[in-house]
């Protein structure tokens, strides 16, 4: 058995309502959308024969009204011929297509008036149905975005998740010991240099001291001299 009984019972449908209620609001969207769309099919069918109908009452009542002014006008020939008889059978068909005619202009006003019912249905029924259509997307981005978090929670409470974490912080431990490994073999490095330095500057003011007694710049010292 279908949600809806009748297509009344879908125009005057509360949505959210429905949808609250169900265990699982995106298939009982899916299955409103779907009786909705065939209700729709259905109502449009109606619509369509009555429609026909119209048309068909329209060229019935033409055509009777068309008999009628024939029968008429044979009437009047009947009189001038002096053919009393005649001209009443001429009368009575007359009188027979009028009131088919009337007969014909009456079923389709009828036919007018459920047209026009069936097109505020029609056009309820439309609009009933883009509704259910945009909540179905409304529940559809819910349900993605549940889907996203769960998947993201599950992952950070994956136990895969603290195992990748503890091998980085091995990675950085590791690292960090290399790096300390290369700063310990610059230990020491500046004093070296340093030694170096002052032995270069010995070195050179002896130099310099010897070149002085050479050129009489300088005389050599007491304890050398005899």
């Amino acid at each position: 058995m279908g949600i809806f009984s009748r297509t009344r019972d879908v125009i005057d449908a509360n949505l959210g309502s429905l949808l609250s209620k169900a265990d699982d609001p995106a298939k009982m969207a899916r299955l409103i959308i779907q009786e909705m769309e065939d209700t729709l099919v259905e109502v449009r069918s109606t619509a369509v024969r009555f429609l026909a109908r119209k048309r068909e009452l329209q060229r019935l009542s033409e055509t009777l009204n068309t008999e009628a002014a024939d029968w008429e006008a044979k009437a009047e020939l009947a009189l001038r011929k002096d053919r009393e008889d005649l001209a009443r059978g001429a009368l009575a068909a007359k009188a027979r297509a009028v009131s088919r005619s009337q007969e014909a202009r009456q079923e389709l006003k009828h036919v007018d008036e459920e047209i026009g019912k069936l097109d505020g249905d029609i056009a309820r029924l439309r609009a009933k149905l883009s509704e259910a259509r945009q909540r179905q997307k409304a529940i559809s981005v819910r349900n993605q975005s549940a889907s996203s978090r769960l998947k993201l929670r599950e992952q950070m409470d994956d136990g895969r998740l603290a195992s990748t974490r503890a091998a980085l912080d091995e990675a950085e431990r590791a690292t960090d010991e290399l790096e300390a490994r290369v700063d310990a073999y610059d230990l020491g490095a500046d004093r070296l240099r340093d030694e170096f330095a002052r032995l270069s500057e010995d070195q050179l003011e002896s130099e310099l001291a010897q070149l002085k007694i050479k050129t009489g710049k300088q005389q050599k010292p007491e304890s050398n001299r005899e």
